[in-house]
């Protein structure tokens, strides 16, 4: 008898998947909630056989642009065969009659989502740094990529990138505020001025991940290959245009990963051998050929992005609509984020 989890009707699902991919289930199904994701659902599901992964967007409060499952599905099926490491994908659903929400079935990768320092301290330094150095050329390797030579080039609007940014990011914060946030206004409103004042340098032209991290990536653990990402993951945010917007996000989940923030995003920037971001923005700009320039404005839209992501966690897990552990303190580091993002903003 197959058990549900939150989110995942197992009888709905196979009989939908049986119909796409006839023969491939063999047994039972069972299910379990991957721990640590905070945004859209993701399940390993197995027949005793056969592996998948299964995402779909979060219970309850959704803002209308976020949690695109066509989107990650999209971006990962075009990538694969690039220099980008990517999962198979399997299936796809947009009809919400069968688990209530558009979803997709792809490849059950075997690596690790690397999120805490201790889990890399007891890698050793040498093996951190090696990580840490493929992370970045992984990145570069995706913003090399051409978008219209894997079918990618009406994937987005690269005009006009960073002021929709600055203008979504701020209806998402209206739409799931738990509380006044005069700061996080304050910074919607200084980078609503300076975004002219960058926006017109389209040098930085590309596909966007979106937000990417080292646990939006799966490292080989052993064997041949070792430290090597094997995938990237959790592209419901990717899109085209400014590529530095993804080096600028990379950047602050680092830094606050080095700091108190550690507690509510991934700290493996603590970890022993864990380079700075000045050798990750060096390496960066190495492995593409190309200074990104003066980063503070990127920096402070990451910042602001980050923290509108986590008070849309924070309303979900107030309205009991979350799934999982570790939502209890997610809206602790908003005013701090914030802040962080004010300071790397020029007076103005």
């Amino acid at each position: 008898m197959t058990q549900d989890v939150p989110g995942l009707d197992l009888a709905s699902f196979r009989r939908w998947y049986d119909a796409q991919r006839p023969g491939e289930i063999d047994g039972e199904l069972r299910a379990e909630l991957i721990a640590g994701g905070k945004s859209n659902l993701t399940y390993a599901v197995t027949d005793g056989t056969s592996d998948w992964i299964v995402r779909r967007p979060p219970l309850g409060h959704v803002q209308a642009t976020a949690h695109d499952m066509g989107r990650e599905f999209t971006a990962m099926s075009a990538l694969a065969g690039t220099d980008v490491p990517v999962p198979a994908m399997y299936a796809r659903c947009d009809d919400p009659d069968v688990l209530g929400a558009p979803f997709y079935v792809m490849e059950k990768v075997d690596g690790t989502a690397y999120r805490r320092a201790a889990e890399l301290d007891a890698l050793g330094a040498d093996r951190t740094a090696a990580i840490a150095a493929r992370l970045v050329e992984v990145l570069a390797a995706l913003h090399a990529v051409d978008p219209a030579s894997v079918g990618l080039d009406g994937f987005g609007r690269p005009d006009g990138f960073l002021e929709r940014q600055v203008r979504r990011w701020g209806q998402q914060l209206e739409g799931s505020k738990t509380r006044e946030h005069p700061d996080a206004d304050e910074l919607h409103r200084r980078l609503t001025r300076q975004v002219e004042q960058v926006a017109g340098d389209a040098s930085a032209t590309g596909i966007v991940h979106g937000d990417y991290r080292l646990d939006n990536c799966l490292v080989a653990a052993d064997g041949a290959g070792r430290d090597d990402i094997r995938a990237v993951v959790d592209w419901e945010m990717a899109t085209l245009g400014d590529t530095r917007t993804d080096v600028a996000l990379m950047l602050v989940y680092e830094t606050l990963g080095a700091s108190a923030g550690g507690d509510l995003v991934s700290d493996v920037a603590k970890a022993q051998g864990w380079p700075g971001n000045d050798q990750q923005l060096a390496a960066y700009a190495a492995a593409t050929g190309a200074e990104p320039g003066d980063m503070n404005f990127h920096l402070a839209l990451a910042y602001f992005k980050l923290a509108v992501i986590l008070e849309g966690i924070h309303f979900r897990y107030l309205q009991g609509q979350t799934v999982g552990e570790g939502f209890d303190r997610i809206g602790e580091g908003f005013d701090l984020i914030i802040a962080a993002g004010l300071h790397s903003l020029k007076d103005s």
